[in-house]
């Protein structure tokens, strides 16, 4: 059952970034953006600032790739678009590597980062509190690139259906993520099956990690990506012989593309040139499962669905949700160097 879209969003008064720059005082409406940015055309995403002292035109353009698998796997895999857009921009194009979403959003946000891929989940984030403005997502002629929420298990389980996770311990992947951790919290309760309450949920980081944690057996199951679970498969990091999908949803955007808020009018025409004026050379394609172009979308209508996903499962695009996907994010870091170090220890 669709769920409405929750218009009144209140935004948290708690900081995560210091000091907000100043109130737009002659700003009409925002909506649900942040207080930094106005949203007088009604499109969900911030305006141009309407004080063109205010837009930028960096000699340097930073670009970067959401973290959802090896970071530089996506560096190599986007070198040759970066030579296109600094052709076409004329600027020269250098790649800024994070390590989770939320510093992807705070590098946005502070204008330290141009143009950015964000997954599907987080997107939320970047576009309320970091001011991007999506315009694409990977595709081919006919539509966009989308992917499924998919529950995996071991082969040799004797797991068949999604009720059979109950009482199991179940890897959701980080706080922010559509298919690792959202959708499964608006979707599984009809299925029968409410994560925390029928099953142990325990945060992995990535959605790679907990396809390798199911394998290992560390997890008994996990709601991944569909379009990661492939490449995984087509690397050969993993055989599908190997697993068991016991449950597949419909189709979701994949991660979105777009640029900051306050650029340059003439700038964002000469990066919007490059994105639908760009095709994928082979390898490209071959990495991102046969998308070979960079298909237009709009945030407000093509991730309303994403956003009615996170609404029903209580996230909100606000400061405070930002800061609690942080802090999860660190102490999973935390986590991971301390069963590192204890490895190393007892070699």
């Amino acid at each position: 059952m669709p769920i409405k879209l929750l218009t009144g969003l209140v935004l948290s008064s708690s900081l995560l970034f210091g000091a907000s720059s100043a109130l737009a005082d002659d700003c009409s409406y925002r909506g649900v953006l942040d207080d930094k940015f106005c949203d007088e055309n009604y499109d969900l995403v911030a305006d141009l600032p309407k004080d063109s002292s205010q837009w930028r035109d960096p000699s340097t353009l930073v670009f970067t790739y959401t973290p959802v698998e090896d970071p530089a796997v996506y560096k190599d895999a986007f070198s040759d678009f970066q030579k296109y857009l600094s052709e076409v921009t004329g600027k020269k194009v250098v790649y800024y590597t994070v390590h989770s979403n939320a510093a992807e959003v705070e590098a946005l946000r502070s204008g330290r980062l141009h143009i950015a891929g964000f997954s599907t989940g987080p997107t939320g984030y970047a576009v309320n509190l970091g001011g991007l403005v999506p315009i694409a997502v990977k595709g081919t002629e006919e539509s966009f690139q989308g992917y499924n929420l998919i529950t995996i298990v071991r082969k040799d389980s004797n797991m068949t259906k999604m009720t059979d996770l109950k009482g199991k311990v179940v890897a959701h992947t980080s706080a922010s993520s559509n298919s690792g951790n959202l959708a499964p919290r608006a979707i599984f309760p009809a299925l029968g099956l409410t994560p925390d309450k029928d099953y142990e949920v325990k945060y992995s980081g990535k959605h790679d990690q907990s396809v390798m944690g199911v394998l290992s057996g560390d997890y008994d199951a996990a709601p991944v990506a569909s379009d990661v679970f492939k490449r995984m498969v087509d690397a050969k990091r993993v055989s599908k012989d190997d697993f068991r999908i016991i449950y597949t949803s419909p189709r979701f955007p994949t991660s979105s593309f777009g640029y900051a808020y306050d650029l340059n009018p003439e700038l964002v025409e000469k990066i919007k040139k490059a994105f639908f004026t760009f095709r994928f050379p082979p390898e490209m394609q071959k990495t991102f499962g046969g998308a070979d172009r960079f298909f237009p979308v709009t945030y407000k209508e093509d991730w309303q669905v994403i956003r009615d996903i996170a609404h029903s499962s209580g996230t909100a695009y606000t400061k405070a949700g930002l800061k609690q996907l942080a802090e999860a994010d660190a102490a999973k870091a935390a986590a991971d160097k301390r069963k590192k170090e204890a490895a190393s220890k007892s070699q």
